[in-house]
């Protein structure tokens, strides 16, 4: 089973599935507080230090990564038991540089972590791929 994770701006579209599969989740990130508002995160990503802290003290995008990763959680565990070999879950918001590359990674991580699947992660605003290997 692999797990494909990705950010991405909505003003350039949400990307495309190629596993044949038809897609799967893409979570809205914009309701979510903007720290791309401000002038000192305007530079920095949602991989950076000051954004993360940023985003997990103003609390919204934990909230919100709660209730995504309850469905998420259930989705990767009984695509695991049914055998199915993809899932795709991305992760939107305006510029596709904070909230929803925040999402991205911790929820890759996150996946990583508690199913040892292999995870694939694409920041695509950043040109940033990065692979969890599969663990057990």
């Amino acid at each position: 089973m692999v797990v494909k994770v990705f950010s991405f701006s909505y003003k350039k579209g949400i990307p495309a599935d190629e596993s044949g599969n038809g897609g799967g989740y893409a979570f809205d990130c914009r309701a979510v507080h903007n720290p791309g508002r401000y002038e000192e995160y305007k530079q920095l990503t949602g991989r950076d230090k000051p954004v993360i802290d940023f985003l997990e003290k103003d609390g919204e995008i934990l909230t919100f990564l709660d209730s995504v990763w309850a469905l998420v959680d259930f989705h990767v565990a009984r695509y695991m038991e049914r055998g199915f070999t993809s899932l795709m879950v991305s992760f939107g918001c305006t510029g596709g540089q904070h909230r929803s590359v925040y999402s991205a990674q911790k929820t890759a991580e996150h996946i990583s972590e508690k199913f040892g699947v292999e995870v694939k992660l694409e920041h695509m605003e950043q040109h940033i791929k990065q692979t969890f290997e599969r663990r057990g």
